[in-house]
C-alpha cells in the first residue's frame, strides 16, 4: 500500500444556495465543519481555503441518486468542481480537485442535528457544514482502507480552438 503524502484535505458539500466546507488535519485523520459560505462567492473562499492550509486535495460531494444517474444538483457540484480547477490552475502546486459520491449525506446530516436536539429551522445554518464533514469523512476512511485518494480526479478543462474569449464569432 503506497502511502498517500500528508496535508489538509477540505471537503465541500455544494447546495443551491450555500455550500458548506470541512477540513481535516495533516495526517488525513479526522473531518471537521469550517463555515459555510453563500453559493455566489463559494469558489474565491474554497481557493483561499486551500492556499491558506495548503490543502492537497480538495474533495466535493457528487451528489448522485440512489441507481447513481446524476442529475442537476450533481451537475451543479461539477461546475463548482470545474470552477475551483480553474481558480487554483496558477498556483504553484494545486490541490487536486477530487468528485466524491455523497448519497444520503445531507439527509444523514439533517438527521444527525435532530438527534442532538437541534431544531429544525436551526439546521439550514449548519446542515451544509456538517454534511460536508460527512463527506469529508467518507473520503478519509477510504484514503486509509484503499491507500489512495478517493473518487474521481477533475481534470483542467482544455479550451477548444476559437474558445479562448468565449464563443466562436465569425469575422465579418
Amino acid at each position: 500500500m503506497s502511502e498517500l503524502p500528508r496535508g489538509v484535505r477540505l471537503g465541500v458539500d455544494v447546495g443551491d444556495v450555500r455550500v458548506g466546507l470541512a477540513r481535516s488535519d495533516p495526517d488525513g485523520m479526522l473531518a471537521t465543519p469550517v463555515e459555510t459560505v453563500p453559493r455566489d462567492t463559494a469558489v474565491a473562499t474554497i481557493a483561499a481555503c486551500a492556499r491558506e492550509t495548503e490543502a492537497r486535495a480538495i474533495m466535493v460531494g457528487l451528489p448522485r441518486t440512489l441507481s447513481g444517474a446524476e442529475g442537476p444538483a450533481a451537475q451543479k457540484a461539477r461546475q463548482v468542481a470545474e470552477e475551483l480547477v480553474a481558480e487554483l490552475a496558477g498556483d504553484p502546486d494545486p490541490a487536486e480537485v477530487r468528485m466524491v459520491d455523497e448519497r444520503l449525506t445531507t439527509v444523514s446530516a439533517h438527521q444527525a442535528l435532530h438527534a442532538s436536539g437541534r431544531k429544525g429551522r436551526k439546521h439550514r445554518q449548519v446542515v451544509d457544514q456538517v454534511a460536508a464533514v460527512m463527506i469529508l469523512q467518507q473520503a478519509l476512511d477510504l484514503e486509509r482502507s484503499a491507500g489512495r485518494r478517493a473518487g474521481e480526479l477533475v481534470a483542467a478543462a482544455v479550451p477548444e480552438p476559437g474558445a479562448a474569449g468565449g464563443p466562436e464569432q465569425e469575422d465579418g
